[in-house]
């Protein structure tokens, strides 16, 4: 037999070796495809950056033909809840004890100084700031109705209210500004670093607990083969996962995919090697099972759930951590996710993201050639 085939021999004995210790291990089986649906119904409907059935308190010192147009336009808006209170005291109390988040004050000179030309009429906002991004889309959504309804009072009046300037809003990518598009694509993107780096940082681990690294270490298995035989089933499972969370993504919770799906495998096998490639360094270095899996949780899991995007803005981190957030790869691939189903094929933005997970890849994959080499010298 000559080298070549000598070495597909090893190379599939390998690959057969951890398909067996996959398929004899549930818990792997459970986190490629059982998590997968756990996280992405967690996401998908309890976990919601949206502002729905805001409680708004509205209180209206004069009533009359004017308040109650604009009564109307937030009891016809689909985020509020509104709640009429008889004075603003007792509103200021319902909001200090959460009966409400908000508060609509129109005062009893409200309406003369609307028609006054000259003059504005402002309306009072008050707003629950315990949760500071509950707050900001409360008030934007309240000066949103204030405004369009300012105009539309405007034009069937024929009154030359005080309007600035007429405000035309376009949303591009998510036009119902529904959050669940924004997450379940970034989701992906966590469910594969789960399945790449955590299920790889145990396997060389592993083989060092019971014993069995000595037995490969006289075997002819070069190191090339071993980072191949070890590799490639649990890409498999991973691009499996990563079919399977998609297909749910598309089909249960209605997240367009825009761009071009063979994009997305692309962009998904290369993250998925470079996650693979963390995992395998990881276990080489620490010998120990549940030190691997510590150590995986607090450099693959945290950054790419807290650091990628993925729910955090990036823009909105302090400079110090947004450089920091260069050296997560997840960060690159959510970009891409992102951008592929709800943009289309922004060649800019894929081509630009791909080459960082590229310059990782190598990085990762020379240090594990590296550390392994050294153990099996």
């Amino acid at each position: 037999m000559n080298a070549r085939g000598s070495a597909r021999m090893r190379l599939a004995g390998m690959i057969r070796k951890e398909t067996l210790q996959i398929l004899r291990d549930p818990s792997s089986i459970a986190i490629a495809f059982v998590l997968p649906v756990v996280l992405l119904f967690l996401f998908g409907y309890g976990v919601s950056l949206d502002a729905r059935d805001i409680r708004l308190g509205m209180v209206v010192e004069q009533p009359d033909a004017a308040t109650e147009s604009l009564l109307a336009a937030f009891r016809h808006s689909d985020y509020f809840e509104p709640r009429p209170i008889g004075s603003i005291q007792e509103a200021e109390r319902a909001l200090a004890e959460r009966r409400i988040d908000g508060i609509v004050w129109l005062r009893n000179d409200f309406s003369r100084r609307l028609l006054t030309v000259g003059e504005s009429a402002p309306i009072g906002i008050r707003v629950n700031g315990v949760d500071a991004n509950q707050a900001r889309i409360t008030e934007g959504y309240i000066q949103g109705v204030w405004l369009n309804w300012l105009g539309q009072y405007a034009r069937a009046h024929g009154h030359p209210l005080p309007l600035p300037a007429v405000i035309e809003h376009r949303v591009w990518f998510n036009a119902a500004l529904i959050s669940r598009q924004f997450l379940v694509p970034g989701l992906v993107a966590i469910i594969m670093t789960l399945i790449g780096s955590m299920l790889t940082s145990m396997v060389v681990a592993r083989e060092w607990e019971r014993g069995t690294m000595e037995a490969l270490l006289v075997t002819p298995l070069r190191t090339r083969e071993i980072i191949a035989g070890k590799l490639i089933p649990y890409f498999v499972l991973g691009m499996l996962g990563m079919l399977f969370t998609v297909a749910l993504a598309i089909w249960q919770f209605q997240v367009p995919l825009r761009g071009s799906f063979s994009l997305v495998l692309a962009g998904s096998a290369l993250f998925m090697l470079v996650a693979l490639a963390v995992g395998l360094l990881i276990s080489i270095v620490s010998k120990n099972q549940f030190v691997a899996g510590q150590i995986a949780i607090v450099v693959t899991f945290l950054p790419a759930f807290i650091l990628s995007g993925f729910i955090f803005d990036i823009n909105s981190m302090p400079w110090a951590i947004q450089i920091i957030t260069h050296l997560v790869p997840a960060r690159y691939f959510v970009a891409i996710l992102q951008t592929l189903f709800l943009a289309g094929d922004i060649w800019p933005v894929f081509l630009a993201n791909m080459g960082a997970m590229l310059i990782m890849l190598l990085i990762f994959f020379a240090l594990v050639r590296r550390k392994l080499s050294k153990r099996l010298e």
